[in-house]
């Protein structure tokens, strides 16, 4: 219990993985209908529970010490807590899965005293696997260290340089009404609206429908940020062990201290509000946080 072997789970849940994504591949479209967890924009499948079941099992067949939390099955009376946790969520991208949209990948983390340790995340429909171990490096398909050479890493030709050269990632979200819908669509407003007129004017948007596939770009250093708030811990487990194995960064989705170190600068994994920054020098990085903050408009209150 106190000293997890994380090569052996790492190993263990890269099998998982890709026996998660023969389920998705093989998986049919559901014609009769989805069911729902709150609208259209949030559907469940069977699939998801096939998924995790199978997942689940497999876990506490091979590791019956450790606990055990999925979106499926999770239950408010059974919070996250310190002991060794996998964290799993089997299809994040479920809206994308139901469209055929090929951006839904299967996230696979493991926590300690709720500090992710390892994580794998597998798109099925582009064969693509990100992993990695605390300590270890981050990798893409085992082989291609992250950040990828030339995309998002200190030695980039284009550095990490402010929101006006950025690309960022965000996610609209199921909750369309109430003061986090407006905060969240103000702060899109304002990040985009030219400079002039007070805005941030940042180059460009990019929503892929699953906060793991959103965290494991900015890793790779294709995106350059990621700003969310509404997921879950399931969502962002996995790929937060491969942003920061990668060099990225990982702050509160809300505003805090200018100065690093106090209220902001630390957040947990089951914080439900988060700001992922790619690979750059600590300096760049510490620059854009504050930046983004500036134009976040009001708080996200989950």
């Amino acid at each position: 219990m106190s000293n997890p072997n994380l090569q052996d789970i790492h190993d263990f849940l890269v099998s998982l993985a890709y026996k998660a994504g023969e389920i998705i591949n093989n998986a049919l479209p559901d014609t009769s209908g989805p069911g729902s967890k709150k609208n259209t924009a949030d559907l469940v499948t069977e699939y998801d529970r096939a998924v995790e079941n199978m997942i689940s099992t497999s876990l506490k067949e091979r590791y019956p010490d450790y606990q055990f939390h999925g979106e499926e099955t999770y239950s408010p009376d059974s919070p996250l807590t310190d002991a060794p946790t996998f964290i799993v969520d089997p299809i994040d991208g479920t809206v994308n899965f139901v469209h055929s949209f090929p951006y839904a990948c299967v996230s696979l983390g493991f926590a300690i005293n709720r500090i992710p340790a390892v994580g794998v995340v597998f798109n099925p429909s582009t064969n693509t696997l990100w992993s990695a171990i605390r300590g270890q490096g981050a990798f893409r398909n085992k082989q291609a260290p992250l950040p990828l050479k030339g995309k998002g890493n200190v030695e980039s030709v284009e550095p990490l340089s402010g929101l006006s050269n950025a690309l960022v990632a965000i996610e609209w979200g199921s909750d369309r009404s109430g003061p986090n819908w407006e905060t969240k669509v103000r702060t899109f407003e304002k990040l985009g609206k030219a400079k002039e007129e007070g805005g941030a004017m940042v180059r460009s948007f990019r929503s892929l429908g699953s906060a793991a596939l959103n965290l494991c770009a900015v890793a790779e250093g294709t995106m350059d940020v990621y700003w969310e708030g509404g997921c879950w811990e399931w969502d962002v487990c996995a790929a937060w062990v491969i942003l920061a194995e990668a060099g990225g960064m990982m702050v509160d989705g809300n505003p805090g201290d200018k100065t690093e170190g106090g209220q902001g600068w630390e957040t947990t994994l089951d914080g439900r509000k988060y700001l992922a920054i790619r690979g750059a020098s600590r300096e760049s990085q510490r620059e854009i946080v504050k930046e983004f903050w500036s134009f976040i408009q009001g708080r996200l209150e989950y």
